[in-house]
């Protein structure tokens, strides 16, 4: 199956990877090719950059959440358009504990068999450029480096410069984008804001993307995509009949989730009704709700004085709806979350307090489902990721946990995923794919439906 695609790599993190590919999606849009955008990692925010440029949903590549086979399906099942772009993650060789090449960007790339650019920020050198190319080039017998990118150019001398020097590495130049602070993006704890919750980033980010894209060699570009070796084609799971309603919360406050996660849920029988807690007076009728992560402390006084939405959560669980709460979600569902001084009252379903800190806590998690639970029947081990900046305090001692953590720090003293009637809220994240959890879950809401 031939796939033309290509990969947007850094030497480092923060060198304007997430820019530089929504210019390359713009440029190639503007060629008259339709492009499928993924985001490799379990990062949340930046897909929704490239979404919002390409038109297009934006589904993560991360090997240790999904395992190579899924991630190779997901990959080859999600490139349906013309051209599909994968942005990485943090250093190129950057992988699981630092000192892997497991779930890094060039593991995602030779997963996929595709051809790389490598974006370097050159702000601070010239000839030394080419001694960096090459150590990347050369640190992996098959880097699958295709393309050069240079961001943050001082001048033209600096070019020449640099040009010059990267002569003898023999790999093409396709894009020279000249330092510009009005090029850079808003960023908060977690990296970049994301575009829900303001219109004007969507508008900063297309003006942005047009600006780069006059500075990259888009023709050089395609020809490198075009390049690409096929692949086996992948057949995709048969859908089945819409037997239940699970509704989505999402909004500025809750929008952290994987594509592949609702697409998931769908194919097991799902009607998915989106709806906002910070907006809305109540959920939707439904079987099941799912509540992901985000940012609820950002909008912590709209949640905290919508009283009926906690009320009406509060009620269905306690009458036994099936939820599945992630994060963010857990954040709502305890009795407060405080932050900056102020403390805003929550769902309250959990005995527990939820305090922001200055500490991030970012690991990807392992360990075993250890209670039987509304998207799990049975004990078996699980990878899974978490971060974020709150923990919580006066946890019951009576409270009942879900997971145990090999790796990653959970709740309390490595447990996570709290469980009170029929609800499971925890800090981790779980690609859905990777066990049975969106048909248990749905199976679940259908026996709710029943009742």
């Amino acid at each position: 199956m031939r796939i033309p695609r290509i990969v947007i790599a850094g030497a480092t993190s923060g060198v304007g990877k997430t820019s530089i590919t929504c210019s390359i999606i713009h440029s190639l849009q503007k060629h008259g090719f339709s492009v499928q955008p993924f985001k490799v990692g379990p990062d949340y925010i930046d897909p929704y950059y490239l979404s919002s440029i390409s038109k297009h949903e934006t589904y993560n590549l991360d090997a240790w959440l999904m395992g190579e086979n899924h991630l190779l399906n997901s990959f080859i099942s999600n490139s349906k358009s013309d051209i599909s772009v994968i942005e990485g993650v943090m250093g190129y060789y950057d992988g699981y504990g630092g000192n892997s090449n497991y779930a890094s960007t060039h593991h995602v790339a030779s997963l996929t068999k595709s051809p790389v650019l490598l974006v370097l920020d050159a702000s601070k050198t010239s000839r030394s450029i080419a001694a960096t190319v090459l150590g990347f080039v050369k640190f992996h017998k098959i880097s699958r480096i295709s393309g050069i990118i240079l961001n943050k150019i001082g001048s033209k001398k600096h070019e020449i410069l640099c040009r010059t020097a990267l002569e003898k590495t023999k790999i093409p130049i396709v894009g020279v984008i000249p330092k510009n602070t009005s090029l850079e993006m808003s960023s908060r704890h977690l990296g970049l804001i994301s575009t829900l919750e303001s219109k004007d980033l969507k508008s900063k980010i297309q003006k942005i993307s047009k600006i780069i894209s006059e500075h990259i060699d888009i023709d050089e570009i395609i020809k490198i995509a075009k390049n690409s070796s096929d692949l086996t084609k992948k057949q995709k799971p048969i859908s089945k009949k819409i037997k239940t309603t699970i509704a989505i919360a999402l909004d500025t406050s809750f929008n952290f989730y994987y594509q592949d996660n609702l697409e998931a849920l769908r194919r097991e029988g799902a009607n998915l009704k989106f709806f906002s807690p910070v907006k809305d007076k109540k959920i939707p009728k439904c079987d099941g709700l799912y509540i992901g992560g985000g940012f609820p402390e950002i909008l912590g006084d709209s949640l905290s004085k919508n009283q009926m939405m906690k009320k009406s959560i509060k009620k269905l669980s306690e009458d036994d709806l099936p939820i599945y709460a992630e994060c963010g979600g857990l954040m709502y569902m305890t009795k407060s979350i405080s932050s900056q001084n102020k403390t805003y009252k929550m769902i309250g379903l959990f005995d527990a307090e939820t305090k922001m800190t200055k500490k991030m806590k970012l690991n990807y998690t392992k360990g075993k489902i250890i209670t039987k639970n509304p998207i799990s029947e049975k004990i078996h081990p699980f990878h899974g990721h978490e971060f974020h900046y709150s923990e919580l305090e006066s946890v019951s001692s009576d409270s009942k946990f879900a997971y145990g953590l090999e790796i990653g720090e959970g709740i309390k003293n490595h447990q996570d995923g709290l469980i009170q009637d029929n609800t499971l809220a925890s800090y981790g994240h779980l690609y859905f794919d990777s066990s049975d959890y969106a048909q248990i879950f749905v199976k679940n809401c259908i026996r709710y439906s029943k009742r």
